[in-house]
């Protein structure tokens, strides 16, 4: 197993757990002195990097969850960004952030935890209920398929959020914002008229301070360097569960961002 190649990772993942820069790296040493004192625990059937993180979370998980610790330097800006996190309850917020932070799919989730995958799209339902409860909001889609509509609306208001309005075209998009920019934006690409969601959220006053999940069948379309950025890109056919962790990971993830600009340089 490559020590050094994987672990950029656990490092991030243990600070960003525990809220805390000195008690993430003491889970992750931790994690390392246990390795290092027997190799076989990451033996097994894992791909290294699971393997790793496995370690990790069994160390967390006997040890008491508020041992965090507190970095007194830490800006109270800073603090606040990860009071959201810090309100998750302990194993979904793991779920979370192997998710949205480390990229694992819910199956190499399952792996690492060893539990069933059901049971971890069932946390990954809890942490986006609880992201939603802390930051609910309005959400604009744009989206010319009804059908397809009606089903985001759906995982919007499943998720406790509230949709501000569907528009269909370009022009409507911009019409439904006013002069109040919504919370999030579920954006389709290619839009009934021949015109272009990308186009409709540049467009959106106050639209570059708010997160945008795009959702299409061409994301050949999307150019690099394009404004906004397509951070989080659906690609159809989606499914209703990768919907709803993009939501979450958008809004938490842009909540994170703003905190952590405002930090004074």
């Amino acid at each position: 197993m490559s020590i050094a190649a994987n672990l950029p990772y656990p490092r991030r993942f243990a600070r960003a757990l525990t809220a805390s820069q000195t008690s993430g790296d003491n889970y992750a040493v931790a994690t390392l002195e246990a390795i290092a004192e027997d190799a076989e625990t990451t033996g097994g059937q894992l791909e290294p990097r699971q393997a790793l993180y496995q370690v990790f979370l069994k160390i967390w998980g006997s040890l008491a969850v508020n041992q965090r610790g507190t970095d007194r330097s830490g800006n109270p800006i800073m603090r606040a960004a990860d009071r959201t996190l810090e309100a998750l309850t302990p194993l979904p917020r793991a779920v979370f952030l192997l998710r949205a932070l480390e990229g694992f799919t819910p199956g190499e989730i399952g792996e690492i935890l060893e539990r069933p995958p059901m049971e971890i799209q069932e946390l990954l339902d809890v942490t986006g209920r609880q992201i939603a409860s802390r930051l609910r909001t309005e959400v604009l889609i744009i989206e010319d398929e009804p059908i397809i509509a009606m089903d985001l609306e759906a995982m919007v208001t499943d998720l406790g959020h509230s949709v501000r309005r569907i528009a269909r075209t370009r022009q409507k998009a911009v019409a439904a914002i006013g002069d109040h920019a919504p919370g999030l934006v579920l954006a389709d690409i290619q839009l009934a008229d021949g015109s272009s969601g990308l186009d409709a959220v540049n467009e959106i006053p106050g639209v570059r301070e708010v997160p945008v999940v795009f959702i299409t069948a061409y994301p050949e379309r999307l150019l690099p360097g394009e404004r906004p950025e397509p951070t989080f890109l659906i690609t159809r056919l989606f499914r209703t569960d990768t919907v709803k962790a993009f939501i979450s990971q958008a809004l938490f993830f842009d909540r994170r961002a703003t905190l952590s600009a405002a930090v004074p340089r």
